[in-house]
């Protein structure tokens, strides 16, 4: 005889049925450890977890497949990380739904001999057994889960590009190019220019900056303003793109040479005052 936690008897533990998979048995016997570990009878584990006595003696006694929760709970009750176990449990299903386990009996409707804790609702096997996930099915709910959410970004991206288009119709003549993907691969952002003059200096709506020090290689949306502001000046860096590429740079030298600064094809504060002055 082995003595519970509350001090009652009860019968030695049965072996696990000869013909279980190892693999079920392997889940089977780590459950059986959590169990002893955690000195609970099977009352206080039914009233601990929400599952019957009964359904708890069928998991343990190798004759029913626990659920995934019900694997979760005791592994939270013998505080131990769940991950291995629900991985054993994952191929334990596998096996299990393959048909090379026993078949799980019903389970009968909770009888008087087996009450629950106030506040601890008892769930019946049927319904536990019912509620374990299928892991085909749940691969295919997380390949639809990503398929969504692809879905979702490509829509708004798709907005946000034509939201861009229409408040650039709205506001007269703007000069737009498309920024190579860094952020996004399937719609490219749009670089607007919406040049105006504050106080006496000239803006393009993408960058404020006056001394962050472009080069060539560089992108981003302080390239793109100085690209708009060359282009505003007249002189011509090729598309509106925020990439400093070599259109940019000969821009970038034509326009120092002009104002007269040292012609290195960099932009820099001096660069900066002179392509808002």
């Amino acid at each position: 005889m082995v003595m519970t936690a509350s001090g009652g008897n009860m019968p030695r533990r049965k072996a696990l049925p000869a013909e279980l998979d190892p693999r079920v048995r392997q889940l089977v016997t780590q459950l059986r450890r959590l169990k002893d570990h955690s000195e609970l009878n099977m009352l206080q584990l039914a009233a601990k977890t929400g599952y019957s006595q009964k359904s708890w003696e069928r998991y343990l006694g190798g004759r029913s497949l626990p659920p995934r929760e019900a694997v979760e709970a005791l592994a939270r009750i013998g505080g131990v990380d769940p991950v291995r176990l629900l991985a054993l449990h994952e191929v334990a299903a596998d096996t299990w739904n393959g048909g090379r386990a026993p078949t799980p009996t019903p389970a009968p409707s909770p009888s008087p001999e087996e009450p629950a804790q106030p506040g601890f609702p008892v769930v019946s096997d049927t319904l536990a057994t019912r509620a374990g996930p299928k892991p085909s099915l749940g691969r295919s709910l997380r390949i639809a889960l990503v398929a969504g959410a692809v879905a979702l970004v490509l829509a708004v991206t798709s907005t946000v590009l034509l939201v861009l288009r229409l408040n650039a119709h709205e506001n007269g003549p703007t000069v737009t190019s498309p920024v190579p993907a860094a952020a996004s691969a399937s719609a490219p952002l749009v670089y607007t220019c919406r040049i105006q003059q504050i106080d006496g200096l000239w803006y393009a709506g993408i960058s404020r900056t006056r001394d962050a020090e472009l080069a060539y290689g560089g992108a981003g949306s302080d390239v793109a303003e100085a690209q708009c502001l060359l282009r505003r000046a007249g002189i011509s860096p090729g598309g509106i793109d925020g990439m400093f590429g070599p259109l940019t740079q000969r821009a970038v030298k034509a326009m120092q040479k002009r104002a007269g600064l040292d012609v290195d094809g960099m932009v820099g504060p001096r660069t900066w005052q002179a392509l808002r002055g």
